[in-house]
């Protein structure tokens, strides 16, 4: 089971920005690592001075939190962090992310706006853009830096049409806009808060530049973020009481602004996805992590950050943690289900089994695409090592078991010897009696394990030569043939363990191809899905497209779906 997230009281700055220049915060990226759960990023980006921190603070059931600021000039600088217990799903973790505000007249440059915009975006499942009145052309304007990703992201390695790929990595699109005054109506037609923001994003006619330049706008909203949403909430509260809403009572706000903030606070929580990576694997607290340093290494070098290679690095790093994690896995069951030495070599082959079969199990819930079974492979030589190791631990202890129960049993015997009782009158016979005892009571004394004939042959061998020395010559007889039955039973036993070892190794192997496959299976249906929902998304512009009388447009996407069709045909996908 996933441990829980730490207790953290109060935010942390993840990426400070000083200067223009953005650097990580080493203690907030440790708390960040530490999250082994699935996480669900939120992040907020937004003019500054807007009340983005107020509804963070909000997500996080807190009063305070991030830093409000009762003035003009802007209180978040770089990226927040505050990593939470998630109120409705148990087993993940929230983790906010409150960024610094855009358009900050007191800043020298606009440089570091596109990147602290261009990290929410990467690292979020969802991202809130918060502004404020209406949603006019100022207010998309604002949205610029959309156009501009392109210059900031690549989706793959080599790709000449890095946006066409946005859709597959970008998450999810909540657009608060505050102290909203307007009426939600067209002419008679009252409409939804979604009706609204689709209706703001349709296309304008017109052939003027700036009508392309509008255009392009509205059409990356409607490309990059299939999944959109919007919140529009009235003034919180009187005027005078706006600097010090982290002191206001519940009542003192507004009934319909606090009625709004609890609708959009309850669809973050209640719809807001876990963070997935191309193929669906959900990221944890340490993947996060490794993604915002990789992000940031590259920002910091000047280079544009490209997802493809950065979640393979990533692919490679969790693959290696996974095959460490269920090694450790199989090492813990076995110390725990074993008493060595085991009373046979099938007892401690069933206890490998129980524990290679959770070993699997957990290298598969954290692997990363492994279509060459690099890692998996890696996972099965360690695990027949291991289970080689336990092997020759309980060869060692049934060996050690073995020998201290035969010298418990001859220690009568040497004490006769050492009296002289066997070169007494009738000392052969005593010494048959006494031998025959030895022998009898160590095959009755229990737990001996799986080397109790090889040992029983060695000792034997060692004291053969006491029978001659006491010219007990049954006696020598006798141990010479309890010594052949003893290495009789050796070999036979070696044929067997050999043998279940062999069919074993068949099963396991067998055993790791199936689930293997049936991973893969899934992992490949996933991709699948995903590739129809960029596909069913395309085809839904598309058809916009052409009833809003866009056809170059509509052409265009069309041209994209093909493209889309094609690819998925040469990867062996199911084209719904």
């Amino acid at each position: 089971m996933d441990a829980p997230v730490l207790p953290m009281p109060a935010p942390l700055r993840l990426v400070t920005n000083k200067d223009g220049v953005l650097a990580l915060n080493t203690a907030a990226l440790a708390v960040l690592r530490s999250v082994t759960q699935p996480v669900v990023v939120v992040a907020i980006a937004g003019p500054y001075r807007t009340g983005k921190s107020f509804l963070m603070n909000r997500l996080a059931q807190k009063r305070t939190g991030f830093p409000l600021g009762p003035t003009v000039y802007a209180e978040t600088k770089g990226i927040w962090m505050w990593c939470l217990p998630h109120p409705r799903q148990p087993r993940v973790t929230l983790v906010l992310l409150d960024t610094e505000g855009l358009e900050d007249p007191n800043k020298d440059d606009d440089h570091s706006d596109a990147w602290i915009f261009t990290l929410a975006l990467l690292l979020s499942s969802t991202l809130v853009y918060n502004s404020v009145g209406t949603i006019d052309q100022r207010a998309l304007e604002q949205l610029r830096l959309v156009t501009e990703l392109s210059e900031h992201i690549r989706v793959r390695e080599k790709d000449n049409n890095p946006a066409s790929n946005f859709v597959s990595i970008f998450p999810g699109f909540v657009w608060t806009v505050r102290d909203f005054t307007l009426q939600l109506r067209d002419g008679e037609k009252t409409l939804s808060e979604d009706e609204y923001l689709e209706d703001v994003l349709r296309l304008q006619t017109g052939g003027g530049q700036k009508a392309q330049e509008r255009n392009e706008l509205r059409r990356c909203l409607r490309n990059f973020f299939p999944r959109r949403k919007l919140f529009t909430m009235e003034r919180p509260a009187a005027d005078a009481n706006l600097t010090r809403l982290e002191e206001l009572r519940e009542d003192e706000l507004q009934p319909g602004f606090r009625k709004q903030v609890d609708a959009f606070c309850r669809y973050i929580w209640e719809e807001a996805p876990v963070k997935v990576l191309p193929g669906g694997h959900q990221v944890t607290g340490s993947a996060l992590a490794y993604l915002v340093e990789k992000y940031m290494a590259a920002i910091s070098s000047g280079s544009v950050p490209c997802v493809e290679s950065t979640l393979k690095a990533l692919a490679q790093a969790e693959n290696t943690a996974a095959v460490q994690v269920a090694v450790a896995e199989y090492q813990r069951g076995m110390e725990q289900g074993l008493v060595l030495p085991t009373a046979s070599y099938d007892a401690l082959l069933a206890v490998h089994r129980d524990c290679e079969q959770r070993a699997l199990a957990l290298f598969l819930s954290r692997a990363f695409a492994d279509h060459k079974h690099q890692y998996n492979d890696e996972l099965v030589h360690k695990l027949e090592a291991a289970k080689e190791e336990f092997c020759q631990r309980n060869k060692e202890a049934s060996e050690q078991r073995c020998r201290t129960v035969l010298q418990e049993l001859w220690r009568d015997v040497e004490l006769r010897l050492q009296r002289g009782d066997y070169v007494a009158r009738g000392g052969a016979q005593l010494f048959k009696e006494d031998v025959n005892r030895v022998l009898e009571e160590y095959k009755q004394r229990p737990d001996k394990g799986v080397r109790a004939e090889a040992v029983l042959k060695e000792f034997l061998r060692e004291h053969e030569g006491l029978a001659q020395v006491l010219k007990a010559t049954e006696v020598q007889l006798e141990l010479a043939e309890r010594q052949q039955e003893a290495a009789a039973a050796e070999a036979e036993a070696a044929r067997k363990a050999t043998e279940a070892w062999r069919e074993d190794q068949k099963r396991s192997m067998e055993e790791h191809k199936r689930q293997l496959e049936q991973w893969m299976k899934k992992e490949k249906h996933t991709w699948e899905e995903e590739l129809n929902r960029m596909l069913e998304h395309h085809r839904k512009e598309y058809k916009a497209l052409l009833q809003e009388g866009f056809r170059r447009e509509a052409a265009a996407k069309e041209k994209q779906i093909r493209e889309l069709q094609e690819e998925m045909r040469s990867c062996n996908c199911t084209v719904l």
